[in-house]
């Protein structure tokens, strides 16, 4: 688990979404086994040591929300959360689509697409990549990749053999069948993504939550996107007047920023580990000098890190490797 610190007024002095460098990272834990319970201890530990938040980001994940939740009412005061705006958004947005029999069909086709434009002269106009974990996070794409197509496809007749269009018309076919199903995906996706653009980069304050209010009144009536997004603006708002003056921090794409950037370093070790490598994801944060990094360096040995990965980190895979090569190696000696 990774805790980072970012000043509540971090969106008001950088005027656009906030950076690694405006991070500071105050906590973290490597476990095997993580519950409610057990993030409730570490939540108490990290935050006993660099001071109590004005208030928590987090996602809707329900362990995480446990140990928020267990950590926040054993504090005089509860600490207010805030529900990050990207992963809201994706479970209204799975709500709304995910069990839609014409929706199902139609990522089914986009499946069906891909894999005969893969690897093709057409593999350039290829649809996103439609990820089994956390799809609807990044669908504004494919609403927006299907909208396109639909003016591509919008060419009447019969295409020339062996052209581009009859090659799309093959692996998309009746595409065009889709039409009102897409132009309802796209316009709301579309929507969603100016929404999400507005608050992941100037925060949520009383002229954004108006702005992205009157964009959610363009969503159809009955829709659930709509419902949770207007509910989760008031919520919200109602919170950032009384926390503070300045726009209120509200989406936790920080995070994923910086483990994207985590995962580009290990990826280059021939088997990547979750070892003491992990150090360096608090120097990925805030600002460093070279006289920091050269004090850093001078300061710590060799042995401390060492001494820090046995103590917080029991199992790697490079140590579970060596313990089988070693028992296997000590049992061949006794048989010889």
């Amino acid at each position: 688990m990774v805790v980072l610190r970012v000043e509540v007024d971090t969106l008001s002095k950088r005027g656009a979404a906030v950076r690694l460098e405006d991070c500071e990272c105050i906590g973290l834990t490597i476990s095997e086994k993580v519950t409610g319970d057990t993030l409730y201890l570490e939540f108490e530990e990290i935050f006993n040591r660099a001071g109590k938040p004005l208030a928590i980001i987090k996602d809707r994940d329900a362990t995480l929300n446990k140990g928020v939740r267990l950590w926040s009412n054993q504090q005089e005061v509860p600490v207010p959360t805030i529900d990050d705006i990207g992963h809201t958004i994706a479970t209204a947005l799975k709500a709304q689509f995910e069990k839609l029999d014409i929706y199902k069909r139609f990522t089914a086709l986009i499946s069906h697409g891909a894999k005969c434009m893969r690897q093709t002269e057409l593999a350039f106009l290829m649809p996103p990549k439609l990820r089994s974990k956390g799809r609807f996070q990044s669908i504004g794409k494919l609403g927006e990749w299907a909208e396109k197509m639909l003016h591509v496809f919008a060419v009447e007749g019969q295409a020339e053999e062996g052209s581009q269009l009859a090659k799309l018309r093959k692996a998309f076919p009746h595409f065009s069948q889709s039409k009102d199903f897409i132009m309802r995906f796209a316009s709301t996706t579309k929507i969603i993504s100016q929404v999400m653009e507005i608050l992941k980069n100037n925060g949520l304050d009383k002229t954004t939550y108006k702005r992205c209010f009157e964009l959610s009144r363009k969503l159809p009536r009955n829709s659930k996107v709509k419902k949770c997004l207007q509910t989760w603006l008031k919520n919200h708002f109602a919170l950032q007047k009384k926390l503070t003056p300045h726009p209120l921090l509200v989406s936790s794409d920080i995070i994923e920023s910086l483990f994207g950037n985590f995962k580009h370093i290990i990826e280059r070790s021939p088997q990547a580990d979750m070892n003491r490598t992990v150090l360096l994801i608090p120097a990925l944060c805030g600002k460093l000098t070279g006289s920091a990094v050269t004090q850093a360096l001078r300061q710590t040995s060799q042995a401390d890190i060492k001494a820090w990965e046995k103590k917080h980190i029991s199992y790697t895979v490079r140590k579970k490797r060596h313990a089988f090569f070693n028992k296997n190696a000590s049992q061949n000696t006794g048989n010889t």
